[in-house]
């Protein structure tokens, strides 16, 4: 039987992260989550997930330093950070992007520091 379960996030209840992060929709294999207006900001430290990320930038402007590649993001730029790549974003103007992760980031502490 096909799994015909609908969910609705409702973005201000939804539940945020230690990051700055606003958790949106989960499903099994991929979640979304928002950043929303992060202040200008300088470099994160490097990390790596156990999730491939694909972006959106909405607002503002980020670098994103991935395995020693810059990369520029800006309002309407996608970008995709692959599975245990190590990379950093700098924050360059107030910036709102949304994220898909696979699997989902929040599951089993994944989206925690490292």
């Amino acid at each position: 039987m096909a799994d015909c379960s609908v969910k609705k996030v409702t973005s201000q209840y939804s539940p945020k992260g230690e990051m700055g992060q606003k958790y949106l929709a989960p499903g099994i294999h991929v979640s979304i989550r928002l950043w929303e207006a992060l202040p200008v900001a300088p470099p994160t430290p490097q990390a790596r997930r156990d999730y491939e990320v694909v972006g959106y930038v909405i607002e503002g402007r980020a670098k994103l330093e991935i395995e020693g590649q810059t990369v520029l993001l800006e309002a309407g730029d996608s970008w995709i950070v692959p599975k245990g790549s190590s990379h950093c974003y700098e924050i360059l103007d107030p910036f709102t992007a949304v994220e898909a992760t696979v699997p989902p980031s929040q599951v089993h502490g994944t989206d925690e520091d490292r």
